[in-house]
């Protein structure tokens, strides 16, 4: 990296310990700014094109008609490919001229550049798709500001050192970068008109979640207008929401009846690929080996394909929330190590607390997300297998319903469907207690070494204790 920033003008090193950490007045080189900062928005973009390209291919809702917003969001994106254009010509101006700058001013610029520019085709393919918050651009715009703001305070302060600005032109375009990405955040936070060809919604009470922006997904605001209405007044049945149109009954018990289909058909094509060898003699059989188990069709692979997706969701929040739970444990150490050094700079601590407050917000920001996904996805586990087990009983034959009582039908329908989805929210402990007894123990043994053992022991001891009172329990249930 020093070799992309340390030969040519306005070359430096790519980090030096005394200017960013031992320091009372702490800042990065301009290395590491015009390298690897400016490239953490354009990376992160990249990363996640082509999964949110895939998903916009299979979830479109129609074009969104060319709106003002949506003319000030591409005009900025234009803007700001201009910008960093310009900083390229600029680098090769001077290396034409006998000024040649270090390679850095050559690729970031065109790094940048090129991410602009797709940034701004993005925003035009989501409108095409019906997208009226694009949570990927929120947080692509954020980082890009997050970002920025260091070498915004690095600048005034260079300037303000030297008495003059060493590099006008590049100094210029970056307020002007910095100005543009700012306001293409604010604007982004705003949401789209409907899709011109969307559904006409009559319902009267429709679930605001539906229509609701990125950030009011995120903090759960489309669901304070609920909240404070039912703290003035007592809710009625007329106040409550409409379902979204996935989380009903007809579109969830659909899903599963096909997924349950496609099982029952690749077990047809199974039992009549091994047809031809069933009048085989018994030499053969010996000699050729037993015939395979006629497969039977899964449920539960079938309710894994219809609710698979969502779980997989509810996986991924689940395993942030479960590795930000174990930062702030090590913030604390770190802090503590802070308070008993007097010679360490004062910003240290500053830092510290900051990092804390942001990964418990964010730890809390992912648990509610998780618990809403992993929650509804427990409810369609439920209505999907209790409108499985209803179509099943109205059409069994009169020697099935003899074997059958209609309270053992009723107990499928309510009791059993019940415990799905109350097991849902607990099938993530089956990898996640794992996973944080395991760094549990890690960051203990870090600490207390081999005493740490002592407690694995008892836990371990504890268990056949705690399964022989479930199973109290669940008998006096």
């Amino acid at each position: 990296m020093d070799t992309l920033c340390g030969s040519g003008e306005l070359g430096s090193k790519f980090w030096d310990s005394n200017l960013s950490v031992h320091t009372d007045n702490p800042d990065l080189t301009p290395c590491f700014q015009n390298s690897l900062l400016a490239w953490v928005p354009c990376i992160y973009l990249w990363v996640a094109l082509p999964c949110y390209l895939l998903y916009l291919r299979y979830h479109g809702r129609g074009y969104i008609i060319l709106s003002r917003l949506s003319r000030l969001k591409t005009v900025l994106g234009v803007l700001l490919w201009c910008v960093s254009w310009a900083d390229l010509f600029y680098s090769f101006h001077g290396l034409v001229h006998g000024r040649a700058p270090a390679p850095v001013f050559f690729v970031t610029p065109l790094v940048v550049g090129i991410t602009m520019l797709l940034a701004t085709l993005l925003i035009q393919y989501e409108r095409l798709q019906g997208v009226q918050s694009s949570g990927v651009l929120i947080i692509f715009w954020f980082l890009c500001v997050v970002c920025d703001i260091i070498p915004f305070r690095s600048k005034i302060l260079s300037a303000k050192a030297e008495g003059e600005i060493s590099d006008p032109f590049r100094f210029t375009t970056f307020y002007i970068h910095f100005a543009l990405v700012l306001c293409a955040l604010i604007l982004a936070c705003f949401r789209e008109k409907p899709p011109f060809f969307s559904a006409k919604n009559v319902d009267p009470n429709p679930y605001p979640e539906t229509s609701a922006g990125f950030l009011s997904r995120l903090f759960f605001w489309w669901f304070t207008k609920m909240a404070i209405y039912g703290y003035r007044h007592p809710l009625e049945e007329k106040d409550l929401w409409s379902l979204k149109e996935e989380d009903r009954s007809q579109m969830v018990v659909q899903q599963l009846l096909e997924a349950w289909r496609k099982q029952e058909k690749q077990t047809a094509q199974h039992k009549a690929a091994a047809a031809p060898g069933k009048n085989a003699s018994s030499e053969d059989e010996v000699l050729l080996g037993a015939r395979p188990r006629p497969r039977k069709p899964s449920f539960l692979r079938a309710l894994l394909v219809t609710f698979g997706s969502s779980f997989l969701i509810s996986a991924c929040f689940k395993l942030i929330q479960d590795l930000l739970s174990f930062i702030n444990p090590q913030l604390l150490s770190v802090l503590i190590r802070f308070i008993s050094n007097p010679t360490a700079p004062s910003w240290w601590g500053f830092l510290v607390a900051g990092l804390m407050f942001l990964c418990s917000m964010m730890q809390s920001l992912i648990l509610q997300q998780y618990y809403q996904c992993i929650f509804v996805t427990g409810l369609k586990f439920r209505t999907g297998i209790i409108g499985v087990i209803y179509r099943k009983a109205l059409v069994i034959t009169n020697s099935v319903k003899r074997a059958s009582t209609v309270g053992e039908i009723v107990n499928l329908m309510s009791v059993d469907a019940q415990r799905f989805m109350d097991l849902a929210p607990f099938l993530n402990l089956l990898w996640s207690a794992p996973l944080q007894i395991i760094l549990a123990i890690y960051f203990l043994w870090q600490n207390l070494g081999p005493s740490v053992l002592a407690g694995v022991a008892l836990m371990v001891l504890l268990i056949p204790l705690n399964g022989a009172v479930a199973v109290k329990m669940r008998a006096f249930q």
